[in-house]
Formats: C-alpha cells, sequence, structure tokens
C-alpha cells in the first residue's frame, strides 16, 4: 500500500474502496438445484475449469490443534465421491494438520471462485486411507514432492535453506532408484460432510444461500439468510 493510500483514510478506508463483485456473475436459482450437493458442486467447478479459472480445485482446510485453536491452510482437492460421502485430501501424518487431525478428526473445507463470485463450504468428520489409497496416492505425487515428503520434517523450523537443499537432493536420488519407495506417513483423508453450502454472490449485496444437510434417507435443502 502506498503513502496515500495511507493518508486517505488509513488501512480501514483503503480496504473499503477496494471493488468486489464487480464483473459480471453466474445466476443461481436454487430451485434449480440438484437434490444432492456432489453434483452442484461439480457443476460449480467445472464453470471454473472452463472458465479458465486459476487452481479451481484448491481449497482451505480448517482444523482445531490440541489447544482448541482454529488453523487453516490451503490444499488441493484430491476426490470427490459421487454418493458425496467423501472429499479427500492428503498429508503427511506427522504435519501440524496430520497431527491435528489424529486428536480432532473432524475439519471443514472451503472453496472460492472470486471471478464467479462462489464459496462451497463443508464440514464433517474425517478418516484416514487404506494403506492402499495412501500408497496410491503417493505415488501420483511428483518425484520432487515425494521427496519432500520422505524427509518428514513439514513445518519444522529451518536455519538454513543449503541444508534443506542437500537433504532434498539426497532423497531425491533416493526416490530414483527406486521409484516404488513409499512414505508409510503419508494419508489420503476423506472428510465426510454433514452439511454443505453453496453461497452465490451479488452486487446487489443480496446473496443467495443454499444449505444441504446430510439425513438418514439423503440430503434436505434449506435456503438461508444472506
Amino acid at each position: 500500500m502506498s503513502g496515500g493510500e495511507q493518508s486517505g483514510g488509513g488501512v480501514r478506508g483503503w480496504l473499503r474502496g477496494l471493488e468486489v463483485f464487480s464483473g459480471p456473475l453466474p445466476e443461481f436459482v436454487p430451485e434449480e438445484a440438484p437434490d444432492d450437493p456432489v453434483r452442484l458442486f461439480l457443476s460449480w467447478l467445472s464453470d471454473a475449469v472452463a472458465d479458465g479459472l486459476r487452481d479451481p480445485h484448491a481449497m482451505t482446510l480448517s482444523t482445531v490443534d490440541e489447544a482448541g485453536d482454529p488453523d487453516a491452510r490451503v490444499l488441493i482437492l484430491k476426490d470427490v465421491d459421487a454418493d458425496g460421502a467423501g472429499w479427500r485430501f492428503a498429508g503427511h501424518a506427522f504435519s501440524p494438520k496430520g497431527h491435528q487431525l489424529s486428536v480432532h478428526p473432524r475439519a471443514a473445507l472451503t472453496f472460492y471462485w472470486p471471478e464467479h463470485g462462489r464459496q462451497v463450504r463443508l464440514r464433517g468428520p474425517v478418516t484416514p486411507g487404506s494403506a492402499r489409497d495412501n500408497a496410491e496416492d503417493f505415488l501420483a505425487r511428483p518425484a520432487t514432492a515425494r521427496a519432500e515428503a520422505l524427509l518428514g520434517r513439514q513445518s519444522q523450523y529451518l536455519a538454513d535453506t543449503a541444508e534443506r537443499d542437500q537433504a532434498l537432493e539426497k532423497t531425491l536420488a533416493t526416490v530414483g532408484k527406486d521409484p516404488s519407495l513409499v512414505d508409510s506417513a503419508w494419508t489420503l483423508y476423506t472428510l465426510a460432510p454433514a452439511v454443505v453450502e453453496f453461497w452465490q454472490a451479488a452486487q446487489s449485496r443480496v446473496h443467495t444461500r443454499l444449505r444441504y444437510e446430510r439425513a438418514a434417507d439423503g440430503w434436505s435443502r434449506f435456503l438461508l439468510w444472506s
């Protein structure tokens, strides 16, 4: 932020002056939404891909640590079950998110496509995958990503980047010699949402919200005040 922007009312004034929802936004008619959230989610995701939005499958994973403090980071969606039973993401079991999910195996996922003014929020219990599923996901990663995971030092303090680069070079050589090498701590997690909410922005700020709640016989839908 430049000095001129600061002098015009400080950060608050600067932020309030930023334009939002300025472009043409897609129409969303909740009455025409499908009975299950998966079809609607994949439709919105497909729209994002078709329109060339960057990293359309990126999402924010929110967890809770041992002290009850929230934590969040951006990951990539790996898969979605056709019946809506699970949204999948992956990570190292020894990472902060891995530790947090082992203590509190519940999480929330948030997708946001700003160009479309669309947001999808999910929350529910999380379960780790089988050894076979974990290995399959790990081996589908690029060699450098596998080598970095095998170091098992995610989020630890780093004193010198040269130390990291040397360690990564050695592990990358190991991966090259044994392409089938799998990190047993790598985990494919599945979040089974109890609630899925779709939010469509409007330039008028009268936004549209549609909430799906899992019921014994499927999904129930509810409109929400914006």
